[in-house]
């Protein structure tokens, strides 16, 4: 994609995110949904499609374009990244890179357009990266596929319109051999999905389990080669995980900003709490590391781009950047331990419902208390 044509796509989105879907933040929290005007506008602008292929209506951006679209996606509530995050990665990617021909043009078209949501169906009660424990089973009758079983935490199954199901067609084999991968319309007798879950947080986020009770599914809705599935998904997890990461990046944006806006602010002893050394410390803290997996992102993006990497480096950049901002044990004068600020993003906004400074108070008035004493001795 043209540099220009890039630039545009992405200021677009940030506008659309900063100026319309923040505003939504406390109704898609109190609500637990998506807006409809927003899942038509969303389709409007093609974010359903923006990582699948040109030639099948999609935009077709690189791994180093994608990190950069998350970096926006991950400002807002997670919600709304993840209404189109399956068409665009896990549940799309499969069909984009390893459907047949047909497979292509009858589904990735409608998922570019926003017309179908698509849902990865792997993990299970006893089986997620891990394949040992994969339960669910496609067996051959005639020239047909027979699916049973159960998955669980699948993301948008409630408004799925087709899964992409990993199940075990080999019995004989064990580990991630002998599964494979099939493209299921949600309307299939057989098909069945539970209420979506009840989470702690990403309100607007809907997952749901999905049952597979004798589920017929025709010869042609095999992805790939029989047997091969599981690496099918290992490569497109792959991809979201490094997604994920810059998501994550994108969410230490939005704190590091509430914080700062906030520690402007708020007062203590009648000065702007953000004058203190322990809040900007905390602050400092936030927007180092922010910075440090900004950079980790994009340079593994850039080598994803180039094959050098995609797999090693995409784990590590997730690790790196979902763990950021979390209490974690530092060296500060003798041995002490030094507070961490963990970053509250749970869908709704950051303030003033949960700002994003609320222990800094308690912080700030232990350090003065500690200065007076010091002072008076």
């Amino acid at each position: 994609m043209d540099a220009e044509d890039f630039r545009q796509i992405r200021n677009a989105v940030r506008t659309l995110v900063r100026e319309v879907v923040v505003p939504l933040e406390e109704r898609i929290e109190d609500e637990d949904r998506i807006p409809d005007e927003l899942r038509e506008r969303t389709a409007e602008m093609g974010l359903f499609g923006y990582a699948l292929p040109e030639e099948y209506g999609g935009l077709g951006v690189s791994m180093a374009e994608d990190v950069e679209l998350a970096f926006e996606f991950g400002y807002t509530t997670p919600a709304f990244r993840s209404l189109f995050g399956t068409n665009n990665g896990i549940a799309g990617q499969v069909i984009a890179k390893f459907g047949s021909e047909e497979q292509k043009k009858a589904y990735l078209p409608r998922l570019a357009s926003g017309e179908l949501i698509g849902s990865f169906a792997l993990t299970e009660a006893e089986a997620g990266s891990d394949p040992a424990g994969l339960r669910t089973t496609a067996r051959r009758d005639g020239t047909d596929w027979v699916l049973d079983g159960a998955k669980r935490y699948i993301t948008n199954a409630p408004l799925a319109d087709l899964f992409v199901v990993f199940a075990r067609s080999d019995p004989e084999q064990r580990g991630g051999r002998g599964i494979s991968s099939f493209v299921v319309d949600a309307r299939t007798p057989g098909v069945t999905v539970g209420p979506h879950d009840k989470k702690m947080g990403q309100a607007g986020a809907w997952t749901a389990e999905v049952f597979f009770d004798d589920a017929r599914v025709p010869a042609d809705a095999l992805v790939g080669e029989e047997g091969r599935g599981y690496a099918k998904a290992l490569t497109v997890l792959s991809r979201g995980r490094l997604h994920i990461a810059a998501l994550c990046v994108g969410m230490a944006q939005r704190v590091l900003d509430e914080s700062v806006a906030y520690a402007a602010t708020a007062k203590q002893g009648g000065a702007p709490i953000g004058r203190f050394q322990l809040v900007q410390a905390h602050l400092a803290d936030i927007h180092a590391e922010l910075l440090a997996g900004r950079a980790m992102v994009r340079d593994v993006a850039a080598r994803y781009d180039t094959g050098e990497d995609t797999s090693i480096g995409p784990s590590s950049a997730k690790l790196f950047c979902t763990e950021n901002g979390r209490p974690r044990r530092r060296p500060c004068g003798a041995g002490a331990r030094r507070p961490r600020l963990p970053p509250h993003h749970t869908g709704r906004a950051l303030l003033p419902r949960r700002p994003a400074l609320p222990a800094l108070r308690g912080h700030q008035r232990g350090a003065a208390g500690d200065h007076r004493r010091r002072a008076a001795a």
